[in-house]
C-alpha cells in the first residue's frame, strides 16, 4: 500500500454478526464530506463473514478477519495498531451498531480538534431511534442527563465516549495505548478514558455533531430520585463482564476513591431496590475477580 497523505484519517470499525447494522454504518462512513483516507474493519465473527460488504465500500478498505473472537477490546486494539502501522495521523473509532448522524461529522470533529488543540474528541452519542435523547445517561455532578438538549450547544471538556465515533490523534495513542485485550468487552472504553484523563491531554465532546447508537439507558437503574444509578445488564454474560471488569477498573490509579461509593450504590440497589441480597453477593464476587485480575472468559 502507498503511503497515506499528511493529516490522514483512518477509520476503525469492529464488527461481529451484525451485517445489516454494519451496512448502514459503512454507508454513512463512506459518505463523509471529509472522506476517510482508509477504513479498517475488524471482523470478530468470520463464520458469518462481511468481507463482501467491505469490498463494496467506495473508499480504500482493509478487512481483518479474526478467527478468535477478540471482543471489542481486542478488536479495537488490533484495528488501531493496524491503522498506526499504515501511518495514520488520526484514528476514527466506531462500533458496528452505530453510525454518524450525518455526512459532516468527521469534518466537524477534525476542525474542532485542530482549532482547540485536542488529543481526542467525541461527538454526542444519541439514541438512534430518538436522537433528542442520549443513548447512555451522562452524570454531571449529582444529576444525570438523558436529553441532548441538557448538555448545551458547544463543547464539553474532559468527557468523551471513545468507541462511538471518537477521533484520536495518533500521538495520543502513543501515550494512552490501545484497549486492554484481557477485558474482552465491557469497561474497555472506561479504561481508555481513565488513561486519557491521567495523561493530562485535552479532550472532550463536541455538541455540534452526533453519533447514533441503539439505546443503552435501560441498563442504568435510577435510585433516590435519579441521584444515583446502578448498571444492571439484562443477561448473565453481560453482567459477568460488566461487574468483573468494573472490579479491575476500581483497583486502578485514578479510580480507587470510587470503590466505597460503588459498594454503597450497588448495595442500595440490590438490597434496597431489588430486594435481592444474593445478587449483591454475586456482584461482590465478580468485582473481587476483577480486582485479583482473574480474567477468565465466561
Amino acid at each position: 500500500m502507498s503511503a497515506l497523505p499528511k493529516g490522514s484519517v483512518v477509520g476503525v470499525v469492529v464488527t461481529r454478526h451484525r451485517r445489516e447494522l454494519l451496512t448502514d454504518s459503512l454507508k454513512v462512513l463512506a459518505s463523509q464530506t471529509r472522506a476517510l483516507d482508509h477504513l479498517v474493519v475488524v471482523d470478530n465473527g468470520p463464520d458469518q463473514p462481511v468481507d463482501d460488504l467491505v469490498a463494496q465500500c467506495p473508499i480504500p478498505t482493509t478487512y481483518l478477519a479474526s478467527h478468535r473472537n477478540l471482543g471489542g477490546a481486542g478488536g479495537f486494539a488490533l484495528g488501531m495498531l493496524h491503522a498506526l502501522s499504515m501511518g495514520a495521523d488520526w484514528l476514527w473509532l466506531a462500533d458496528d451498531d452505530g453510525r454518524p448522524a450525518d455526512e459532516t461529522v468527521l469534518a466537524v470533529l477534525l476542525d474542532e480538534a485542530n482549532r482547540r488543540g485536542l488529543a481526542a474528541i467525541s461527538p454526542v452519542v444519541a439514541n438512534i431511534d430518538r436522537p433528542e435523547k442520549l443513548a447512555f445517561p451522562l452524570r454531571r455532578g449529582l444529576t444525570w442527563k438523558r436529553n441532548t438538549s441538557e448538555l448545551g450547544t458547544d463543547f464539553l471538556p474532559g468527557i468523551a465516549s471513545l468507541f462511538n465515533g471518537a477521533l484520536f490523534k495518533a500521538s495520543t495513542v502513543d501515550v494512552v495505548g490501545v484497549p486492554d485485550y484481557r477485558l474482552f468487552f465491557r469497561g474497555d472504553e472506561v479504561e481508555i478514558h481513565r488513561r486519557l484523563v491521567r495523561t493530562g491531554l485535552p479532550f472532550g465532546t463536541s455538541l455540534k455533531v452526533a453519533y447514533l447508537h441503539p439505546d443503552g439507558s435501560d441498563e442504568f437503574k435510577p435510585m433516590l430520585g435519579g441521584r444515583f444509578h446502578a448498571q444492571d445488564p439484562e443477561n448473565a454474560v453481560k453482567r459477568y463482564y460488566t461487574y468483573r471488569n468494573r472490579g479491575y477498573l476500581l483497583s486502578q490509579p485514578g479510580m480507587r476513591k470510587l470503590g466505597l461509593l460503588e459498594a454503597f450504590r450497588f448495595g442500595l440497589y440490590f438490597i434496597g431496590v431489588r430486594r435481592d441480597p444474593k445478587a449483591f453477593l454475586e456482584w461482590l464476587r465478580l468485582v473481587r475477580l476483577g480486582r485479583r485480575e482473574r480474567f477468565f472468559r465466561k
